[in-house]
C-alpha cells in the first residue's frame, strides 16, 4: 500500500504523519484505545513509525486519561 493513498488522520489517531499512520492500519490499529494495548517499544518497532510519531501519541493518548502498555 502506498502511504500516499492513506488519510493524513484515522479515527480519533492524531496527526503522526503517513508512514506512521500507514504502519498502525497495516497492524490493525486505527484507534487510540487499540495504541494503548501497546507499549512503547511496541509502536516503535512498526517499520513507519519514528520517536517523533511515538512522542504525538504519548501526548493524545495522555490528553484522554490513557498511557502506553507497560
Amino acid at each position: 500500500m502506498s502511504t500516499r493513498d492513506v488519510p493524513e488522520q484515522i479515527g480519533d489517531l492524531p496527526r503522526i504523519g503517513r508512514p506512521a499512520t500507514s504502519a498502525l492500519l497495516l497492524a490493525g490499529i486505527a484507534s487510540l484505545a487499540e495504541v494503548a494495548k501497546l507499549s512503547r517499544a511496541e509502536v516503535l518497532s512498526l517499520h513507519g513509525v519514528g520517536p517523533k510519531a511515538v512522542r504525538i501519541l504519548e501526548v493524545a493518548l495522555a490528553e484522554i486519561g490513557l498511557t502506553f502498555k507497560q
